[in-house]
């Protein structure tokens, strides 16, 4: 797979990465044994860049995906993030950075963790002192690059005038295009862009299906997408995606990611999937190419994404 260069400090990733929220939380019932196997395919088919955070199973997920790349870890990237509360609130204060980042080496089995980010900016501390801590830990050896997550400009820009910053991780898909308006910072900056959600929650997967088919504590319960009022559109919407695919002979998914791939030399998308051969089908979407008319027929068919708000 080709390589995609994040930031300016010397990070190099596979053009696809690995999402492992899936494996933990917020999407139905987890086998661990078959997100192993997801996560090792990942790698045998190029993956290098794989992300997880405390937030997903307050470590369970960490420790998975620790010991799904125990054997390969000098083969690959990690990242993980703090800055959430056990209710989903916001805590970057420093005592609770170090709490949280000295869980998470212990959680990864890892030395030093390649990515660090803050999950969710926080009101309450400034982010100058947010990044201090972060650069306490790259200081010590016992951190490589920090990104930030869900953040505006101006905080991108405190932030990278503190330690720089080799990437912002935002949700961007065909159906969710908002973090757009920070694409000409991060060019300023030099800073990559770390695509999460790329199959926009499963809406984007070829499989989705309406809120009642999901578990109560699924995360699409809460997203607007999926609401009543616009399901039948965004269907409408994924299903001429899905006639485009299919006449390039790609799967929806792929035309997705491919998507996201064509949009700037400096977007990671990070798909996550528990199983094996969904996983390597979105592998495969490194290796496709799309023409001027299948970018001009995707902005024609989703001009502003999809319809409703992605709640989350």
């Amino acid at each position: 797979m080709e390589t995609r260069t994040l930031g300016q400090q010397g990070l190099t990733v596979s053009a696809l990465g690995y999402g492992a929220m899936g494996t933990a939380a917020f999407y139905g019932a987890t086998d661990d044994t078959e997100s192993i196997a997801a996560i090792r395919r990942a790698h045998d088919g190029g993956v290098t860049f794989f992300d997880t955070a405390e937030l997903y199973g307050w470590g369970v997920g960490e420790e998975l995906l620790g010991h799904a790349l125990a054997p390969i870890r000098d083969e690959v990237v990690i990242a993980t993030k703090f800055g959430f509360t056990r209710t989903y609130g916001s805590d970057s204060r420093p005592e609770h950075i170090r709490e949280v980042v000295d869980n998470s080496l212990r959680n990864l089995g890892v030395d030093v963790i390649d990515v660090l980010y803050q999950h969710v900016p926080d009101p309450n501390v400034p982010i100058e002192d947010v990044v201090g801590v972060m650069k306490e830990y790259v200081d010590a050896g016992k951190v490589k690059y920090l990104g930030l997550s869900n953040a505006d400009e101006d905080t991108v820009r405190r932030a990278h005038a503190v330690h720089p910053i080799s990437m912002v991780q935002e949700e961007y898909s065909i159906f969710a295009r908002e973090s757009e308006v920070l694409l000409p910072v991060l060019e300023e900056l030099g800073i990559g862009l770390v695509a999460y959600s790329p199959l926009a929650r499963g809406f984007l997967s070829g499989a989705v299906q309406p809120r009642d088919q999901y578990d109560a504590d699924d995360v699409r319960q809460m997203i607007g997408w999926w609401a009543p009022e616009n399901f039948d559109a965004n269907v409408e919407i994924a299903s001429r995606l899905r006639e485009l695919a299919a006449s390039k002979g790609v799967t929806l998914s792929q035309l997705a990611l491919a998507w996201l791939l064509a949009r700037k030399d400096y977007v990671v998308p990070i798909p996550g999937s528990r199983n094996p051969e969904r996983v390597a089908q979105n592998v495969a979407a490194a290796g496709i190419t799309l023409t001027d008319g299948d970018l001009a027929r995707i902005a024609e068919i989703a001009p502003g994404g999809a319809v409703g708000e992605r709640g989350v």
